[in-house]
Protein backbone atom coordinates (compact mmCIF):
# COMPACT_ATOMS: atom_id res chain seq x y z
CA UNK A 1 0.00 0.00 0.00
CA UNK A 2 1.41 3.38 -0.99
CA UNK A 3 1.73 6.21 1.52
CA UNK A 4 0.42 9.65 0.51
CA UNK A 5 3.97 10.85 -0.20
CA UNK A 6 4.49 8.25 -2.92
CA UNK A 7 0.89 8.11 -4.08
CA UNK A 8 1.01 11.81 -4.99
CA UNK A 9 3.76 11.06 -7.52
CA UNK A 10 1.50 8.85 -9.64
CA UNK A 11 -0.41 10.48 -12.47
CA UNK A 12 -2.18 7.60 -14.19
CA UNK A 13 0.43 5.72 -16.22
CA UNK A 14 3.14 8.34 -15.56
CA UNK A 15 5.05 9.68 -12.57
CA UNK A 16 4.93 13.45 -12.10
CA UNK A 17 6.05 15.75 -9.34
CA UNK A 18 7.49 19.11 -8.39
CA UNK A 19 11.21 19.11 -9.15
CA UNK A 20 12.07 22.77 -8.53
CA UNK A 21 11.11 25.50 -6.09
CA UNK A 22 9.87 28.77 -7.54
CA UNK A 23 6.08 28.54 -7.44
CA UNK A 24 4.43 29.72 -4.24
CA UNK A 25 2.81 26.91 -2.28
CA UNK A 26 4.45 24.17 -4.36
CA UNK A 27 7.25 22.27 -2.63
CA UNK A 28 9.67 19.82 -4.20
CA UNK A 29 8.60 16.19 -3.93
CA UNK A 30 10.50 14.78 -6.92
CA UNK A 31 14.05 15.10 -5.62
CA UNK A 32 17.11 13.51 -7.25
CA UNK A 33 17.17 10.95 -4.42
CA UNK A 34 13.49 10.09 -5.04
CA UNK A 35 14.16 9.77 -8.78
CA UNK A 36 17.14 7.51 -8.03
CA UNK A 37 14.99 5.28 -5.82
CA UNK A 38 12.31 5.06 -8.50
CA UNK A 39 14.94 4.18 -11.11
CA UNK A 40 16.21 1.34 -8.92
CA UNK A 41 12.61 0.17 -8.49
CA UNK A 42 12.10 0.19 -12.27
CA UNK A 43 15.27 -1.90 -12.64
CA UNK A 44 13.97 -4.39 -10.09
CA UNK A 45 10.53 -4.49 -11.75
CA UNK A 46 12.08 -4.93 -15.21
CA UNK A 47 14.25 -7.78 -13.97
CA UNK A 48 11.15 -9.53 -12.63
CA UNK A 49 9.19 -8.89 -15.84
CA UNK A 50 11.92 -10.22 -18.13
CA UNK A 51 13.12 -13.01 -15.87
CA UNK A 52 16.71 -11.77 -16.26
CA UNK A 53 19.25 -10.56 -13.73
CA UNK A 54 19.73 -6.80 -13.59
CA UNK A 55 23.31 -7.23 -14.76
CA UNK A 56 21.99 -8.60 -18.07
CA UNK A 57 19.69 -5.63 -18.76
CA UNK A 58 20.20 -2.50 -20.86
CA UNK A 59 18.06 0.60 -20.22
CA UNK A 60 18.06 3.90 -22.15
CA UNK A 61 17.55 7.23 -20.35
CA UNK A 62 16.51 10.50 -21.98
CA UNK A 63 14.98 13.85 -21.10
CA UNK A 64 13.26 16.89 -22.58
CA UNK A 65 14.43 20.49 -22.13
CA UNK A 66 13.31 21.07 -18.54
CA UNK A 67 15.56 22.93 -16.12
CA UNK A 68 15.65 19.96 -13.75
CA UNK A 69 16.43 17.48 -16.54
CA UNK A 70 20.20 17.18 -16.13
CA UNK A 71 20.09 16.61 -12.36
CA UNK A 72 17.29 14.05 -12.53
CA UNK A 73 18.87 12.31 -15.53
CA UNK A 74 22.08 11.93 -13.52
CA UNK A 75 20.16 10.50 -10.55
CA UNK A 76 18.23 8.00 -12.69
CA UNK A 77 21.39 6.94 -14.53
CA UNK A 78 23.26 6.44 -11.26
CA UNK A 79 20.38 4.45 -9.78
CA UNK A 80 20.12 2.08 -12.72
CA UNK A 81 23.90 1.66 -12.95
CA UNK A 82 24.11 0.87 -9.23
CA UNK A 83 21.83 -2.10 -9.91
CA UNK A 84 24.35 -3.44 -12.41
CA UNK A 85 22.21 -2.35 -15.38
CA UNK A 86 23.95 -1.11 -18.52
CA UNK A 87 22.72 2.45 -19.16
CA UNK A 88 22.63 4.20 -22.54
CA UNK A 89 22.14 7.91 -21.94
CA UNK A 90 20.35 9.61 -24.83
CA UNK A 91 20.36 13.11 -23.32
CA UNK A 92 17.88 15.45 -25.02
CA UNK A 93 15.24 13.28 -26.63
CA UNK A 94 11.53 12.96 -27.33
CA UNK A 95 9.22 10.56 -25.53
CA UNK A 96 8.38 8.58 -28.73
CA UNK A 97 12.10 8.28 -29.52
CA UNK A 98 12.69 6.77 -26.09
CA UNK A 99 10.17 4.05 -26.84
CA UNK A 100 11.90 3.42 -30.18
CA UNK A 101 15.13 2.58 -28.31
CA UNK A 102 13.39 -0.65 -27.31
CA UNK A 103 12.31 -1.78 -30.81
CA UNK A 104 14.51 -0.15 -33.47
CA UNK A 105 16.77 -2.67 -35.15
CA UNK A 106 20.30 -2.48 -33.83
CA UNK A 107 19.22 -1.09 -30.46
CA UNK A 108 16.30 -3.01 -28.92
CA UNK A 109 17.11 -2.17 -25.31
CA UNK A 110 15.19 -3.91 -22.52
CA UNK A 111 13.55 -0.73 -21.29
CA UNK A 112 13.75 3.04 -21.30
CA UNK A 113 13.06 5.99 -19.03
CA UNK A 114 11.98 9.43 -20.26
CA UNK A 115 12.17 12.42 -17.96
CA UNK A 116 9.32 14.78 -18.85
CA UNK A 117 6.19 16.43 -17.53
CA UNK A 118 4.79 17.19 -20.98
CA UNK A 119 3.43 20.76 -21.15
CA UNK A 120 3.30 21.40 -17.38
CA UNK A 121 5.07 24.45 -15.87
CA UNK A 122 8.86 24.75 -15.58
CA UNK A 123 9.01 23.51 -11.97
CA UNK A 124 7.46 20.13 -12.78
CA UNK A 125 9.06 16.96 -14.07
CA UNK A 126 8.29 13.27 -14.22
CA UNK A 127 9.19 9.82 -15.47
CA UNK A 128 7.69 7.71 -18.24
CA UNK A 129 8.72 4.11 -18.72
CA UNK A 130 8.75 1.85 -21.78
CA UNK A 131 9.44 -1.76 -22.67
CA UNK A 132 9.13 -3.43 -26.05
CA UNK A 133 5.41 -3.81 -25.31
CA UNK A 134 4.95 -0.03 -25.11
CA UNK A 135 4.26 2.39 -22.29
CA UNK A 136 3.59 0.99 -18.84
CA UNK A 137 0.07 0.73 -17.48
CA UNK A 138 -1.26 2.45 -14.37
CA UNK A 139 -0.97 -0.77 -12.36
CA UNK A 140 2.71 -1.11 -13.37
CA UNK A 141 3.46 2.41 -12.09
CA UNK A 142 1.76 1.61 -8.79
CA UNK A 143 3.87 -1.55 -8.49
CA UNK A 144 7.10 0.36 -9.21
CA UNK A 145 6.26 3.02 -6.62
CA UNK A 146 5.50 0.32 -4.05
CA UNK A 147 8.91 -1.25 -4.71
CA UNK A 148 10.53 2.18 -4.41
CA UNK A 149 8.85 2.95 -1.10
CA UNK A 150 9.46 -0.38 0.62
CA UNK A 151 12.89 -1.49 -0.66
CA UNK A 152 16.37 -0.65 0.54
CA UNK A 153 18.43 -1.23 -2.59
CA UNK A 154 21.95 -2.59 -2.31
CA UNK A 155 24.52 -1.75 -4.93
CA UNK A 156 25.46 -4.58 -7.27
CA UNK A 157 28.95 -6.01 -7.01
CA UNK A 158 29.75 -4.31 -10.29
CA UNK A 159 28.20 -1.09 -11.52
CA UNK A 160 26.59 -1.15 -14.96
CA UNK A 161 28.43 0.49 -17.83
CA UNK A 162 27.20 3.99 -18.78
CA UNK A 163 27.54 5.25 -22.37
CA UNK A 164 26.07 8.16 -24.36
CA UNK A 165 24.35 8.24 -27.74
CA UNK A 166 22.65 10.85 -29.93
CA UNK A 167 19.56 8.73 -30.37
CA UNK A 168 17.38 11.65 -31.43
CA UNK A 169 19.36 11.76 -34.69
CA UNK A 170 18.90 8.01 -35.12
CA UNK A 171 15.14 8.39 -34.59
CA UNK A 172 14.94 11.34 -37.00
CA UNK A 173 16.83 9.33 -39.62
CA UNK A 174 14.32 6.50 -39.24
CA UNK A 175 11.43 8.92 -39.86
CA UNK A 176 13.18 10.32 -42.95
CA UNK A 177 13.63 6.80 -44.31
CA UNK A 178 9.97 5.95 -43.74
CA UNK A 179 8.79 9.09 -45.53
CA UNK A 180 11.12 8.40 -48.46
CA UNK A 181 9.95 4.78 -48.65
CA UNK A 182 6.25 5.77 -48.64
CA UNK A 183 6.64 8.59 -51.18
CA UNK A 184 9.20 6.87 -53.40
CA UNK A 185 11.20 10.09 -53.47
CA UNK A 186 14.46 11.23 -51.89
CA UNK A 187 13.20 14.84 -51.53
CA UNK A 188 9.40 14.61 -51.51
CA UNK A 189 8.95 17.97 -49.75
CA UNK A 190 10.86 19.97 -52.35
CA UNK A 191 8.95 23.18 -53.07
CA UNK A 192 7.12 23.26 -49.71
CA UNK A 193 7.76 25.90 -47.06
CA UNK A 194 7.03 24.32 -43.69
CA UNK A 195 7.53 26.13 -40.37
CA UNK A 196 7.98 24.44 -37.02
CA UNK A 197 7.27 25.82 -33.54
CA UNK A 198 8.90 23.63 -30.88
CA UNK A 199 8.02 25.93 -27.99
CA UNK A 200 11.62 25.54 -26.75
CA UNK A 201 10.91 21.89 -25.99
CA UNK A 202 12.56 18.83 -27.54
CA UNK A 203 10.92 19.09 -30.98
CA UNK A 204 13.31 21.48 -32.70
CA UNK A 205 15.10 18.53 -34.32
CA UNK A 206 12.18 18.03 -36.69
CA UNK A 207 13.02 21.12 -38.77
CA UNK A 208 16.72 20.38 -39.12
CA UNK A 209 16.84 16.60 -39.14
CA UNK A 210 13.57 15.64 -40.87
CA UNK A 211 12.21 18.47 -43.01
CA UNK A 212 15.46 19.80 -44.49
CA UNK A 213 16.80 16.40 -45.63
CA UNK A 214 13.44 15.85 -47.36
CA UNK A 215 13.80 19.09 -49.32
CA UNK A 216 11.50 21.45 -47.39
CA UNK A 217 12.31 25.09 -46.77
CA UNK A 218 11.99 25.70 -43.03
CA UNK A 219 12.67 29.46 -42.90
CA UNK A 220 10.36 31.08 -40.37
CA UNK A 221 10.53 28.19 -37.91
CA UNK A 222 10.70 29.42 -34.33
CA UNK A 223 11.57 28.53 -30.76
CA UNK A 224 13.60 25.50 -31.84
CA UNK A 225 16.30 25.91 -29.17
CA UNK A 226 15.69 23.87 -25.98
CA UNK A 227 15.02 26.19 -23.04
CA UNK A 228 13.32 24.92 -19.91
CA UNK A 229 12.17 28.41 -18.96
CA UNK A 230 9.75 28.19 -21.93
CA UNK A 231 10.17 31.94 -22.51
CA UNK A 232 7.93 32.31 -25.56
CA UNK A 233 4.83 30.26 -24.80
CA UNK A 234 3.76 27.03 -23.18
CA UNK A 235 4.79 24.16 -25.48
CA UNK A 236 1.26 22.84 -25.83
CA UNK A 237 -0.73 22.56 -29.10
CA UNK A 238 -3.95 23.09 -27.13
CA UNK A 239 -2.80 26.41 -25.65
CA UNK A 240 -4.41 29.39 -27.38
CA UNK A 241 -1.28 31.57 -27.22
CA UNK A 242 0.88 28.77 -28.60
CA UNK A 243 -1.52 28.13 -31.48
CA UNK A 244 -1.69 31.84 -32.31
CA UNK A 245 2.13 31.91 -32.45
CA UNK A 246 2.35 29.18 -35.10
CA UNK A 247 -0.59 30.62 -37.03
CA UNK A 248 1.24 33.97 -37.22
CA UNK A 249 4.44 32.22 -38.32
CA UNK A 250 2.56 30.54 -41.17
CA UNK A 251 0.86 33.68 -42.44
CA UNK A 252 3.93 35.93 -41.98
CA UNK A 253 6.12 33.53 -43.94
CA UNK A 254 3.45 32.52 -46.49
CA UNK A 255 4.15 28.91 -45.53
CA UNK A 256 2.38 25.88 -46.93
CA UNK A 257 2.09 24.24 -43.53
CA UNK A 258 2.84 24.86 -39.86
CA UNK A 259 3.71 22.33 -37.15
CA UNK A 260 3.58 22.73 -33.37
CA UNK A 261 4.75 20.15 -30.83
CA UNK A 262 4.37 19.82 -27.10
CA UNK A 263 7.49 19.64 -24.91
CA UNK A 264 8.29 15.95 -25.37
CA UNK A 265 6.80 15.58 -28.89
CA UNK A 266 4.19 12.93 -28.14
CA UNK A 267 1.51 15.45 -29.20
CA UNK A 268 1.22 17.72 -32.21
CA UNK A 269 -1.01 20.28 -33.86
CA UNK A 270 -0.80 21.94 -37.26
CA UNK A 271 -1.81 24.98 -39.30
CA UNK A 272 -2.86 24.98 -42.96
CA UNK A 273 -1.64 27.39 -45.68
CA UNK A 274 -4.46 29.83 -44.84
CA UNK A 275 -3.41 30.08 -41.21
CA UNK A 276 -6.31 27.96 -39.98
CA UNK A 277 -5.51 25.60 -37.15
CA UNK A 278 -5.62 21.84 -37.68
CA UNK A 279 -6.20 20.83 -34.10
CA UNK A 280 -8.62 18.84 -31.96
CA UNK A 281 -11.50 17.61 -34.21
CA UNK A 282 -9.75 18.89 -37.34
CA UNK A 283 -6.54 16.90 -36.86
CA UNK A 284 -8.60 13.80 -36.08
CA UNK A 285 -10.61 14.36 -39.25
CA UNK A 286 -7.43 14.83 -41.29
CA UNK A 287 -5.62 11.68 -40.16
CA UNK A 288 -8.91 9.77 -40.51
CA UNK A 289 -9.26 10.93 -44.14
CA UNK A 290 -5.68 9.83 -44.88
CA UNK A 291 -5.90 6.41 -43.25
CA UNK A 292 -9.45 5.51 -44.34
CA UNK A 293 -8.51 6.22 -47.97
CA UNK A 294 -5.86 3.52 -47.56
CA UNK A 295 -8.05 1.23 -45.46
CA UNK A 296 -11.73 1.65 -46.48
CA UNK A 297 -14.25 1.07 -43.70
CA UNK A 298 -11.65 1.32 -40.93
CA UNK A 299 -12.61 2.16 -37.34
CA UNK A 300 -11.20 5.30 -35.70
CA UNK A 301 -11.11 5.43 -31.89
CA UNK A 302 -11.29 8.88 -30.27
CA UNK A 303 -11.87 10.29 -26.82
CA UNK A 304 -15.33 11.22 -25.56
CA UNK A 305 -15.45 14.95 -26.31
CA UNK A 306 -15.21 14.82 -30.10
CA UNK A 307 -17.91 16.65 -32.03
CA UNK A 308 -21.04 15.32 -33.70
CA UNK A 309 -19.73 16.84 -36.93
CA UNK A 310 -16.61 14.68 -36.71
CA UNK A 311 -18.68 11.52 -36.33
CA UNK A 312 -20.75 12.49 -39.36
CA UNK A 313 -17.58 13.23 -41.35
CA UNK A 314 -15.90 9.90 -40.51
CA UNK A 315 -18.97 7.78 -41.11
CA UNK A 316 -20.92 9.55 -43.86
CA UNK A 317 -18.18 11.35 -45.77
CA UNK A 318 -15.29 8.89 -45.38
CA UNK A 319 -17.21 5.64 -44.98
CA UNK A 320 -15.41 4.68 -41.80
CA UNK A 321 -16.60 3.91 -38.27
CA UNK A 322 -16.21 6.38 -35.40
CA UNK A 323 -15.80 4.70 -32.01
CA UNK A 324 -16.05 7.42 -29.38
CA UNK A 325 -14.49 6.17 -26.14
CA UNK A 326 -13.11 7.63 -22.89
CA UNK A 327 -10.70 10.49 -22.20
CA UNK A 328 -7.08 9.56 -21.56
CA UNK A 329 -4.59 8.59 -24.25
CA UNK A 330 -3.91 5.18 -22.68
CA UNK A 331 -7.66 4.48 -22.62
CA UNK A 332 -8.01 5.35 -26.30
CA UNK A 333 -4.97 3.30 -27.32
CA UNK A 334 -5.96 0.30 -25.22
CA UNK A 335 -9.46 0.37 -26.72
CA UNK A 336 -8.04 0.36 -30.26
CA UNK A 337 -5.82 -2.60 -29.37
CA UNK A 338 -8.85 -4.40 -27.91
CA UNK A 339 -10.94 -3.81 -31.03
CA UNK A 340 -8.16 -5.14 -33.25
CA UNK A 341 -7.90 -8.26 -31.09
CA UNK A 342 -11.61 -8.84 -31.72
CA UNK A 343 -11.12 -8.63 -35.48
CA UNK A 344 -12.33 -5.03 -35.89
CA UNK A 345 -9.70 -3.28 -37.99
CA UNK A 346 -8.78 -0.14 -36.07
CA UNK A 347 -5.67 1.64 -37.38
CA UNK A 348 -5.98 4.94 -35.47
CA UNK A 349 -6.39 5.88 -31.80
CA UNK A 350 -6.39 9.64 -31.23
CA UNK A 351 -7.42 12.19 -28.59
CA UNK A 352 -8.52 15.76 -29.20
CA UNK A 353 -5.44 16.77 -27.18
CA UNK A 354 -3.22 15.76 -30.12
CA UNK A 355 -2.16 12.37 -28.75
CA UNK A 356 -2.33 10.31 -31.95
CA UNK A 357 -1.29 6.66 -32.23
CA UNK A 358 -1.27 4.50 -35.36
CA UNK A 359 -1.34 0.71 -35.53
CA UNK A 360 1.43 0.78 -38.14
CA UNK A 361 3.67 2.56 -35.61
CA UNK A 362 3.30 0.32 -32.55
CA UNK A 363 0.22 2.29 -31.38
CA UNK A 364 2.75 4.81 -30.07
CA UNK A 365 1.39 8.30 -29.41
CA UNK A 366 4.00 10.06 -31.48
CA UNK A 367 3.45 13.66 -32.59
CA UNK A 368 6.35 13.55 -35.05
CA UNK A 369 5.06 10.40 -36.75
CA UNK A 370 1.51 11.78 -36.89
CA UNK A 371 2.79 14.90 -38.64
CA UNK A 372 4.99 12.80 -40.94
CA UNK A 373 1.94 10.86 -42.09
CA UNK A 374 0.27 14.16 -43.00
CA UNK A 375 3.37 15.33 -44.90
CA UNK A 376 3.40 12.11 -46.94
CA UNK A 377 -0.18 12.90 -47.97
CA UNK A 378 0.77 16.50 -48.78
CA UNK A 379 3.40 15.22 -51.21
CA UNK A 380 0.87 12.87 -52.82
CA UNK A 381 -1.80 15.56 -53.14
CA UNK A 382 0.63 18.03 -54.70
CA UNK A 383 0.93 15.71 -57.72
CA UNK A 384 -2.87 16.00 -58.10
CA UNK A 385 -2.79 19.80 -57.75
CA UNK A 386 -4.50 19.67 -54.36
CA UNK A 387 -3.64 20.90 -50.87
CA UNK A 388 -3.95 19.15 -47.51
CA UNK A 389 -6.83 21.36 -46.29
CA UNK A 390 -9.01 20.04 -49.12
CA UNK A 391 -9.31 16.71 -47.29
CA UNK A 392 -11.37 18.22 -44.46
CA UNK A 393 -13.32 20.93 -46.28
CA UNK A 394 -16.55 18.99 -45.74
CA UNK A 395 -16.06 18.65 -41.98
CA UNK A 396 -19.00 20.35 -40.26
CA UNK A 397 -17.73 22.44 -37.39
CA UNK A 398 -19.63 23.89 -34.42
CA UNK A 399 -20.54 27.55 -34.10
CA UNK A 400 -19.46 27.50 -30.46
CA UNK A 401 -17.79 25.11 -28.02
CA UNK A 402 -16.79 25.49 -24.37
CA UNK A 403 -15.56 23.43 -21.46
CA UNK A 404 -16.63 24.25 -17.91
CA UNK A 405 -14.55 22.71 -15.10
CA UNK A 406 -16.49 22.32 -11.86
CA UNK A 407 -14.75 21.38 -8.62
CA UNK A 408 -16.13 18.78 -6.23
CA UNK A 409 -15.72 19.85 -2.62
CA UNK A 410 -16.44 16.61 -0.74
CA UNK A 411 -14.08 13.84 0.38
CA UNK A 412 -15.79 10.98 -1.47
CA UNK A 413 -15.94 13.05 -4.65
CA UNK A 414 -16.12 10.12 -7.05
CA UNK A 415 -19.28 8.66 -5.51
CA UNK A 416 -20.81 12.12 -5.30
CA UNK A 417 -19.99 12.92 -8.93
CA UNK A 418 -21.24 9.61 -10.26
CA UNK A 419 -24.52 10.18 -8.41
CA UNK A 420 -24.88 13.54 -10.19
CA UNK A 421 -24.36 11.81 -13.54
CA UNK A 422 -26.96 9.18 -12.70
CA UNK A 423 -29.54 11.79 -11.61
CA UNK A 424 -28.78 13.92 -14.67
CA UNK A 425 -29.62 10.90 -16.82
CA UNK A 426 -33.04 10.70 -15.18
CA UNK A 427 -33.51 14.46 -15.59
CA UNK A 428 -32.39 14.50 -19.23
CA UNK A 429 -34.76 11.70 -20.18
CA UNK A 430 -37.69 13.97 -19.16
CA UNK A 431 -36.50 17.08 -21.00
CA UNK A 432 -38.23 18.05 -24.22
CA UNK A 433 -35.81 18.15 -27.16
CA UNK A 434 -33.06 16.24 -25.32
CA UNK A 435 -31.95 12.70 -26.21
CA UNK A 436 -29.33 10.66 -24.35
CA UNK A 437 -26.59 9.16 -26.50
CA UNK A 438 -27.20 5.39 -26.22
CA UNK A 439 -23.63 4.33 -27.04
CA UNK A 440 -21.49 6.23 -24.56
CA UNK A 441 -18.54 5.06 -22.44
CA UNK A 442 -17.92 8.01 -20.16
CA UNK A 443 -20.28 10.18 -18.11
CA UNK A 444 -23.48 11.20 -19.87
CA UNK A 445 -23.74 12.66 -23.38
CA UNK A 446 -26.97 14.35 -24.48
CA UNK A 447 -28.01 15.74 -27.87
CA UNK A 448 -30.24 18.84 -27.90
CA UNK A 449 -32.46 19.64 -30.87
CA UNK A 450 -32.61 22.97 -32.73
CA UNK A 451 -35.23 24.46 -30.42
CA UNK A 452 -33.31 23.53 -27.26
CA UNK A 453 -29.72 24.61 -27.92
CA UNK A 454 -28.95 22.88 -31.22
CA UNK A 455 -25.96 20.84 -30.05
CA UNK A 456 -24.80 18.43 -27.37
CA UNK A 457 -23.21 18.27 -23.93
CA UNK A 458 -21.10 15.76 -22.04
CA UNK A 459 -20.73 15.69 -18.25
CA UNK A 460 -18.07 13.36 -16.90
CA UNK A 461 -15.69 12.78 -14.01
CA UNK A 462 -12.09 13.93 -14.38
CA UNK A 463 -9.64 11.05 -14.71
CA UNK A 464 -7.52 12.05 -11.71
CA UNK A 465 -8.87 15.19 -10.03
CA UNK A 466 -11.90 16.02 -7.86
CA UNK A 467 -13.74 17.87 -10.59
CA UNK A 468 -16.35 17.38 -13.29
CA UNK A 469 -15.66 18.77 -16.77
CA UNK A 470 -18.74 19.79 -18.75
CA UNK A 471 -18.33 20.13 -22.51
CA UNK A 472 -21.01 21.91 -24.52
CA UNK A 473 -20.94 22.31 -28.29
CA UNK A 474 -23.60 23.96 -30.45
CA UNK A 475 -24.32 24.62 -34.10
CA UNK A 476 -25.95 27.98 -33.36
CA UNK A 477 -24.47 31.01 -31.62
CA UNK A 478 -26.23 31.40 -28.30
CA UNK A 479 -26.90 27.67 -28.01
CA UNK A 480 -24.42 27.23 -25.16
CA UNK A 481 -26.34 29.73 -23.03
CA UNK A 482 -29.61 27.86 -23.66
CA UNK A 483 -28.18 24.48 -22.66
CA UNK A 484 -26.09 25.76 -19.76
CA UNK A 485 -29.07 27.58 -18.20
CA UNK A 486 -31.03 24.34 -17.92
CA UNK A 487 -27.99 22.52 -16.55
CA UNK A 488 -27.23 25.26 -14.04
CA UNK A 489 -30.75 25.03 -12.64
CA UNK A 490 -30.34 21.26 -12.27
CA UNK A 491 -26.83 21.36 -10.79
CA UNK A 492 -27.66 24.10 -8.25
CA UNK A 493 -29.22 21.39 -6.06
CA UNK A 494 -25.75 19.89 -5.44
CA UNK A 495 -24.01 21.97 -2.79
CA UNK A 496 -20.68 20.14 -3.04
CA UNK A 497 -20.33 20.86 -6.76
CA UNK A 498 -19.04 24.33 -7.61
CA UNK A 499 -21.07 25.12 -10.71
CA UNK A 500 -20.33 28.86 -10.61
CA UNK A 501 -18.43 28.58 -13.92
CA UNK A 502 -21.84 28.18 -15.57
Amino acid sequence: MLSDKWKKLQNGSDIRGIALEGVEGQHVNLTPETARQIACAFGSWLSSETGRETGALTVAVGNDSRLSAAELNRAVTEGLSSMGIRVVNCGLCSTPAMFMTTVLEGYEYDGSVMLTASHLPFNRNGLKFFTKKGGLEKSDITAILEIAEHTQFKAAGRAGEVSEIDFLSVYAGDIVKKIRDKTGSDRPLEGFRIVVDAGNGAGGFYAEKVLKPLGACTEGSQFLEPDGHFPNHIPNPEDETAMQAIQKAVTDNKADFGIIFDTDVDRAGAVDRNGKEINRNRIIALISAIIIREHPGATIVTDSITSSGLKKFIEEELGGVHHRFKRGYRNVIDEAIRLNSEGIYTPVAIETSGHGALKENYFLDDGAYLISRILIEMARLKKEGRTIDSLIEKLEEPADAREFRMNLKCEDFRTYGNNIIEKLGEFASRQEGWSIEPKNYEGIRVSCDKDHGDGWFLLRMSLHEPLMPLNIETNTHGGIEIISKVLKDFLSDYADLDSSAL
